[in-house]
């Protein structure tokens, strides 16, 4: 897991921080699987969530071979400089038809120059 910060800009009158990150997803089990769908909970410094959900990542579903990876870049708007990640992926296991979750550890996004 990768985060940067990629800059500032102003929408509607309001400032906005831009982070970008990085996830690889890696298939350790014995089966094909796919991933159908996540759900994001966003939070930044001044207590907004924001929740996404939706189908596969960055508009595809991969599929994923026993010891496969797939690694995908994208992004989030927080309303400060601070904010935090946390979330999982709804994944289907080809051999067995089971849906099951993955869970997304937290990952904090910040702003450098905000640190002191």
């Amino acid at each position: 897991m990768d985060t940067t910060f990629e800059g500032t800009f102003y929408k509607n009158y309001k400032i906005h921080f831009a982070f970008g990150y990085k996830i690889t997803i890696e298939n350790q089990s014995k089966d094909s699987v796919q991933l159908t769908s996540r759900f994001w909970e966003i939070k930044d410094a001044l207590n907004n969530t924001e929740i996404v959900e939706g189908e596969g990542v960055i508009g595809k579903k991969p599929v994923l071979k026993p010891g496969e990876s797939h690694t995908y870049n994208s992004g989030c708007l927080l309303s400060s400089p601070f904010g935090a990640m946390k979330g999982h992926y709804n994944m289907v296991n080809f051999t067995s038809t089971r849906k099951f979750k993955v869970m997304i550890p937290g990952f904090k996004l910040y702003a450098p120059f905000a640190l002191n």
